[in-house]
């Protein structure tokens, strides 16, 4: 085999005509994927965290929140100041309950997108 059969070959793997009934996959198709994806995996991390960890996350001002509601303790005593850089306990609570709720908006609209593609196809593909 001498270079010119070599390099014929070689050009040859990509000038090659694909098979009809082969899938035909595009590059760029495969790239908004893999972007798209990160970008969601990106949107996703930041929903959860800023729920869960942010400023010490929701759960953790549920209980402070039901006490203060109920009466049996005071803002103050979870150090509110009441001046909002002084929240005490209660720092980074709207950006938790921002967090909350497009939790939940997105878990319905899910949930909807599911029972759609139920209704459309009740027994499968």
């Amino acid at each position: 085999m001498n270079r010119l059969s070599a390099w014929r070959r070689w050009v040859g793997l990509f000038e090659d005509a694909d098979d009809p009934r082969t899938p035909h996959f595009d590059p760029v198709h495969l790239a908004v994927v893999l972007v798209a994806s990160q970008v969601v995996i990106g949107a996703l991390y930041w929903l959860l965290w800023t729920l869960f960890v942010y400023e010490g996350g929701l759960p953790a001002k549920i209980g402070p929140f039901l006490s203060v509601a109920v009466g049996a303790r005071s803002l103050r005593d979870y150090g509110w100041l009441g001046t909002p850089d002084h929240q005490g306990l209660f720092e980074g609570w709207l950006a938790n309950l921002v967090a909350c709720l497009l939790s939940g908006l997105l878990v319905a609209l899910l949930f909807k997108a599911d029972r759609r593609i139920v209704r459309l196809w009740p027994h499968g593909r």
